[in-house]
């Protein structure tokens, strides 16, 4: 459990002297606020023996490359841009409830590479206490690859995270989380690179409407299933809106569209999925 809230200034101290020791490193960055707070911290710590480096690869929404220049450029960190391949993985492309094992593993060798030309010792992450309990099969990845999480490390959860990262100013201190486009597609729907922009181009069209918090569902069919904050139902429900988005999802190639009146919920996938497939660890890769 994270610990209880503490002075901003306290918990960047905390932070940036946990990674001080270091020495060098290299963090896998994504321009969320995690990862942001933790290129911040390494750039206080260490100066320029600190880099990030984001994977570029099919599942990146639109628009995050951009972002993450942007941020990485007000920390004044150096960003090493790595593309990736993890649409070429069949076990990736299989999408089990394992599929984000498969990602970062390509990802954090990449990483590693990074690292190993820049003669940098350690991989840095933005996983943070709140993570623990969550359905998180990148972290098996992480410790197959050595990666340290220094927010988890230190105890800070979600909120801390956010105070701290409002404490530099940066710009993401309010992002909502936006955790890679494959995440959108119902476990055992093939990822594809043609459904992950038809996720992408149907969350900017929800996106033009004002709405900050959303996802939108791909399921077999192919089938959308938009959640959107309970208050933001009315909205999409609402002729003007509901007729012509309904228009323009279909010509980007559902053929069902539905609207859930649970509302958004991160994650909430994992939910339609046995325990046991949650929890069983996954094989390394040879």
């Amino acid at each position: 459990m994270p610990e209880p809230l503490a002075n901003p200034a306290e918990l960047a101290d905390r932070l940036t002297a946990a990674i001080r020791p270091l020495g060098s490193c290299a963090v896998a960055f994504s321009a969320g606020v995690d990862s942001s707070v933790v290129a911040r911290a390494a750039r206080i710590a260490l100066g320029d023996r600190a880099v990030a480096v984001i994977g570029v690869g099919a599942a990146l929404p639109d628009g995050e490359l951009e972002a993450a220049r942007r941020v990485a450029a007000a920390i004044g960190i150096e960003l090493i841009e790595e593309p990736t391949e993890e649409i070429l993985d069949p076990q990736y492309q299989a999408n089990a409830p394992n599929r984000c094992y498969h990602c970062k593993t390509e990802l954090y060798t990449h990483v590693r590479r990074v690292a190993d030309r820049r003669g940098v010792e350690a991989l840095l992450n933005g996983a943070n206490a709140d993570d623990r309990g969550d359905h998180r099969p990148g972290m098996q990845a992480a410790n197959e690859h050595g990666v340290r999480s220094p927010l988890l490390e230190c105890g800070l959860g979600k909120q801390q995270v956010r105070e701290l990262a409002r404490h530099w100013r940066l710009e993401v201190w309010d992002k909502p989380a936006a955790p890679c486009l494959a995440s959108r597609i119902a476990y055992g729907v093939q990822v594809t690179p043609e459904r992950l922009v038809m996720v992408d181009r149907a969350e900017q069209r929800l996106r033009e409407l004002g709405l900050r918090e959303l996802r939108v569902r791909l399921h077999d069919g192919p089938l959308a299933r938009i959640e959107v904050p309970a208050d933001a139902i009315p909205l999409l429900a609402s002729a003007d809106v509901r007729e012509p988005l309904l228009r323009d999802l279909r010509e980007l190639g559902f053929k069902r569209v539905t609207l859930d009146l649970a509302g958004f919920e991160s994650g909430n996938l994992n939910t339609l999925v046995p325990v046991e497939s949650l929890t069983a660890p996954t094989a390394p890769r040879a």
